[in-house]
């Protein structure tokens, strides 16, 4: 072991831009011990020389599972241990449900969310033996509301809802945490380079999927959320002694959520006599 194991120790997927590159550079400022990885480990090659022995710098592909066992022994083996799993690494997808490319859906599937469940279940075993650490899977507020022109991509999101929310109660008596981030728009390279679009168009959906798409694409780099900012936003809530399971980051994730909630409650409340119909009558 070539660091101290005072301090937690992260692992954080997805390090090549974005929200994975400013959460490892905070964490590595912070003194903790980092295993920072991307496909491409060259993009890393600045914080390996700024942080030397701190930094484990990796090449992971979270979609192929023996990058994913390798990096994990790699990660143990040098600081005997993993506190915090921050599942950071995925891409985005533009196109209706309908003109949207099943192979390219596919292949955002394996990354958002298979990737996610690869490496948590490679890294658990760890946490239970230790009685502790936290599972950070970064959603998206496209994670509770869905717009035009996503579909699939809030598909990856909602099932990274889904899992995070059941695995907490399962963790949560083997002292394991689990936190839900859920970033509203920021700038990072999620709708540039990080997203693909679907190959065709259909006029039908100009006003809705496309228009939603060319809106997103307009305001890349313009968005009102800081990667710097949600890094150190992350990091106090999984060090606060009562951490929540959702986290939102930004003010327009707050607003989406509020409109979620509030046409559920529309929803619920407005055909509350027609759902409880639909049980036997009491006493049968």
């Amino acid at each position: 072991m070539t660091t101290p194991l005072t301090k937690p120790i992260w692992f954080i997927t997805g390090c090549s831009t974005g929200f994975g590159r400013e959460l490892a550079a905070k964490t590595l400022s912070l003194g903790y011990p980092t295993v920072v990885t991307a496909r491409n480990p060259a993009a890393l090659d600045d914080l390996a020389r700024q942080y030397g022995a701190l930094a484990l710098v990796l090449q992971l592909d979270v979609t192929k599972p023996e990058h994913v066992q390798a990096a994990v022994r790699a990660a143990i083996a040098k600081f005997g241990r993993i506190d915090v799993l921050v599942n950071n690494a995925g891409i985005g997808y533009f196109g209706s449900f309908e003109e949207s490319d099943m192979d390219e859906v596919r292949k955002m599937v394996d990354i958002n969310f298979w990737g996610l469940v690869d490496m948590t279940r490679a890294v658990l075993p760890e946490m239970r033996r230790q009685k502790r650490g936290t599972i950070v899977n970064v959603s998206s507020i496209g994670g509770i509301i869905a717009f035009p022109g996503v579909s699939f991509y809030h598909a990856t999101k909602f099932a990274v809802e889904a899992v995070s929310e059941s695995m907490s109660h399962e963790l949560a008596p083997l002292g394991i945490k689990v936190l839900i981030v859920e970033p509203g728009p920021f700038r990072t390279d999620w709708a540039g380079r990080s997203a693909n679009e679907a190959p065709r168009t259909i006029a039908d959906y100009a006003s809705t999927a496309q228009a939603r798409t060319d809106t997103i694409r307009g305001y890349s780099g313009k968005q009102p959320g800081d990667p710097v900012r949600a890094a150190e936003a992350i990091i106090k809530a999984v060090e606060s002694d009562n951490p929540p399971l959702r986290l939102l980051l930004g003010k327009a994730a707050i607003a989406h959520a509020r409109v979620k909630i509030d046409a559920l409650r529309k929803d619920f409340d407005g055909w509350e006599d027609v759902s409880a119909s639909a049980d036997f009558p009491e006493g049968q």
